[in-house]
């Protein structure tokens, strides 16, 4: 009797940890969809500047529309023609398929569009706060839980990529990430779960480039601990190279059509990620099985080092051009126009001058993690799951150093070590609940919580700036043409090709059957060029190029930040004489947008 309940007892303490974190999981899934119905999913009617999200959704409807499965053209945007996007398929086919489902049950496409656009963001969300909860609790214990829900949720919350409408693959990276470190995390114990966290790693890659240094992290983690552990770790890195190797195939095949693989794309899944996923996986698979290699540490280093140096001479040989800068091809004028002026693409040394409060809002919680992680590791050494938890951290904060959006990540991955952190101090107050150290363990609570210091940023920019400043930026940010019903007069023109600048290239698509030349992509460099010679030239040369490709409106949004902008870069130019009033002969003012934020000009030409 005693020792059923003593295995009674062990499969319960086996089962109760991942039920208890799949409710907390859900109850922050459920408190993060109230708020948003609280305000009517606001991010639904105001998508807040995502143009990544509407061009989503305008894919998605362009395959269930009937485009092919490999044919990512997005035909109304850029020069005739259009251009071919650089992400997955992988992304598309869950939203379709919600779509379907909700369509299939008696829903009209617009109401199938909401329940995804609901729907997929807080399953991701959901997903990915059950990820920090496992990887918290082998992290730091069972007191680490509690933390893990509170101060993730209200990460995953502030960062923005799982609101309502939230379509964009940022939020499937993430999950992807923080689920193949979770695998990794339990694999010494489950060696299904490093074939997995291998598949998770070739998803990263598939869904998008953006990935690639934690990818890249995530099998350097694994080669370091098979070196150096041997045979403890020979099973975790077979698995993982062969979950690696097969899915990335999987990938090439299932996306790519025959015609194009072939292709050598950078920036997207092809036959060079291809080439060197399988080297790479397989390569690492192969040295892992072999009993005479795991043998010895000379050895081990040796192989790893071998494979190494191949996958190098392989990269150089074979794919040189993408071992360049990743926007190296792109345009100088867009580049000086555009691209350096991109809001996430901002270098921490670019926020430090510009936006100081930014800083404190993005940065704060991630150094806090890595300082934490540090003192543990001179307190105790360092224990394998440290070696995972801040490879990937130190890499996420290097990453959003170059660029600002790749803090995502690291106060995201950061709320692994707070958690642990104000684990910690709660042993301590249950050990002396004095006030003292209860004090100092709600200032721990605190300090950890990013939306905390995003209130200090707040303060901070109104105390620099001024209350009128802030006004005034409000009010800008309500005129910039972010609403549904701001585009509902173009969407009731015929269809006809729209001149607009990039930041609207992706709304007039989603909420009009319009084309557009610009958007905020950076193989549309034809498109984009279109627009901006046209608005940063003059009157006449802007005519000259509204004729030749069969323009038939003219839109502005005057509050729109690049439309301030390129009037200022280009003060002689139709986007500047438009800002200031002033309309040239050949556009016609529309008198049922005048009211509006959109502003809209007919194209008179003798064609």
């Amino acid at each position: 009797m005693s020792v059923f309940h003593s295995t009674g007892a062990l499969q319960a303490r086996r089962v109760s940890p991942a039920l208890t974190d799949i409710a907390f999981a859900l109850v922050a899934t459920l408190l993060m969809l109230a708020v948003h119905a609280a305000s009517g999913f606001r991010t639904l009617s105001d998508f807040g500047g995502d143009n990544d999200s509407l061009l989503r959704l305008v894919e998605v409807r362009d395959l269930l529309g009937g485009q092919g499965w490999f044919d990512l053209h997005q035909y109304r945007m850029g020069p005739q023609g259009g251009f071919v996007m650089h992400w997955s398929r992988f992304v598309d086919a869950p939203i379709a398929a919600i779509i379907l489902a909700v369509t299939a049950l008696g829903g009209s496409m617009a109401f199938a569009e909401a329940v995804a656009q609901v729907a997929w963001p807080g399953l991701l969300f959901g997903l990915t706060v059950f990820c920090i909860l496992r990887s918290a609790r082998l992290f730091g214990g069972e007191r680490a839980v509690l933390p893990a829900a509170v101060i993730g949720a209200a990460a995953l919350h502030f960062i923005g990529i799982f609101t309502p409408g939230a379509l964009d693959h940022h939020n499937v990276q993430l999950l992807l990430t923080l689920a193949s470190l979770y695998l990794l995390l339990i694999a010494p114990d489950n060696a299904a779960a490093s074939l997995f966290s291998g598949v998770c790693a070739a998803l990263m890659l598939a869904v998008g480039m953006e990935t690639a240094p934690y990818v890249a992290v995530l099998g350097l983690c694994v080669g370091g601990l098979f070196l150096f552990a041997g045979e403890g770790e020979r099973v975790v890195a077979r698995n993982f190279g062969l979950g690696f190797a097969g899915v990335s195939a999987f990938v090439f095949f299932a996306t790519i059509p025959a015609t194009g693989r072939g292709e050598v794309q950078c920036d997207a899944f092809s036959v060079v990620h291809f080439v060197l996923a399988v080297l790479a996986g397989l390569g690492l698979a192969g040295v892992a099985s072999s009993r005479f290699v795991c043998g010895r540490f000379g050895r081990r280093l040796a192989a790893l080092g071998l494979l190494g140096v191949f996958m190098g001479l392989v990269a150089v040989a074979a794919f040189p051009q993408c071992l360049a800068a990743p926007y190296a091809e792109l345009d100088p004028r867009l580049k000086e126009n555009w691209l350096d002026h991109v809001q996430e693409a901002r270098s921490l040394f670019q926020l430090v001058k510009e936006e100081p409060a930014v800083v404190v809002a993005r940065y704060v919680t991630p150094l806090l993690g890595l300082l934490w992680l540090l003192g543990r590791l001179r307190r105790e050494g360092w224990r394998r799951q440290d070696w995972l938890v801040g490879a990937l951290l130190i890499v996420a904060f290097l990453v959003s150093v170059w660029q600002v959006r790749g803090s995502t990540f690291s106060i995201t991955l950061a709320t692994i070590p707070l958690s642990a952190w104000v684990a910690n101090w709660r042993s301590r107050a249950e050990a002396n609940p004095s006030f003292v150290v209860t004090a100092r363990m709600a200032a721990v609570w605190l300090v950890s919580m990013n939306v905390a210091w995003t209130g200090v940023a707040a303060a901070a920019t109104i105390a620099l700036e001024g209350k009128s400043q802030q006004a005034a930026a409000s009010q800008e940010a309500a005129s910039a043409c972010q609403r549904v019903d701001d585009y509902a007069v173009l969407a009731s023109q015929p269809d006809v090709t729209v001149l607009a600048v990039s930041n609207l290239g992706s709304p007039i698509l989603a909420y009009s059957r319009h084309r557009v030349f610009s958007g905020p992509y950076h193989r549309n460099i034809a498109g984009n060029l279109i627009a901006l010679d046209a608005f940063m030239g003059s009157s006449e040369e802007a005519r000259q190029i509204a004729e030749a490709n069969g323009v038939g409106l003219v839109a502005l949004c005057r509050g729109n930040a690049e439309s301030r902008l390129l009037a200022a870069l280009a003060p002689d130019g139709l986007l500047a004489d438009l800002m200031r009033g002033t309309v040239p002969e050949w556009l016609e003012p529309m008198p049922e947008s005048a009211r509006q934020p959109l502003e809209l000009y007919r194209v008179r030409l003798n064609r």
